[in-house]
């Protein structure tokens, strides 16, 4: 007998089989996380260093507005970057 996640499993590559990539799909994909996951860093180092700044000036409000400043920078470079590999796999399938 086939347990739910197994079930659950066959249904979902029946609608969305998987696909699988070349080494240099893969290294494309990897390259746009690369690139990303350096953005994102930069955008913390010099936000971090702003909030560190404004934490030590005790502006508690200003160092409040750039960590909101920062989570939401951080969610818009993932997203693009998601966004981006998304449309990368689906060139791919083509």
């Amino acid at each position: 007998m086939k347990s739910a996640y197994e079930l659950a499993m066959e249904r979902l590559e029946k609608k969305a089989p998987s696909v699988a990539l070349t080494d240099e799909q893969k290294q494309q994909i990897a390259e746009i996380d690369s690139t990303f996951k350096a953005r994102i860093a930069e955008k913390e180092l010099f936000l971090k260093d702003q909030i560190s700044k404004a934490q030590t000036a005790g502006n508690a409000e200003e160092a409040e507005t750039l960590q909101k400043q920062l989570t939401i920078d951080i969610r818009r470079l993932q997203e693009d970057a998601e966004t981006k590999k998304e449309k990368l796999r689906a060139s791919f399938q083509k």
